[in-house]
């Protein structure tokens, strides 16, 4: 089976599927990517996708389609997307194994590329 870059949790995929039927527009699904920002170093981005751009990744999981920016490839590897609720608000957050450090107001995280050999190794079950 090949390796996903990213996955989605139950609840990220329904609340896409959710956010894709709301559309004004006609969506396929969303882009995840990465920006410089805040103080730790990075954040994520994500957009609609109404057209596949050329060269980024594509990922199905549970029925929905995600694109990942390929400058972020290496940075998302192993990634576990989820959406999650409180009294306080809702949104998507990420379970990067390559996030190295984050920020105290939760802004921003540090990440480092993926360990292509350890991935490689995890694969084969070593």
């Amino acid at each position: 089976m090949p390796f996903k870059i990213m996955s989605l949790s139950d609840a990220a995929a329904e609340r896409i599927t959710e956010i894709i039927e709301d559309s004004e527009k006609p969506v396929m699904g969303l882009r995840v990517g990465i920006k410089n920002a805040g103080c730790a170093g990075v954040s994520y981005t994500m957009d609609y996708v109404e057209a596949p751009i050329a060269g980024d990744d594509h990922v199905e999981d549970k029925g929905v389609n995600v694109w990942v920016d390929p400058k972020a490839t290496m940075y998302l590897l192993g990634t576990v997307m989820d959406f999650e609720q409180s009294k306080l608000g809702s949104s998507f957050t990420f379970k990067n194994p390559n996030q190295t450090g984050a920020c105290g107001c939760g802004e921003s995280v540090t990440l480092a590329p993926a360990d292509l050999k350890a991935l490689a190794e995890a694969r084969a079950g070593a």
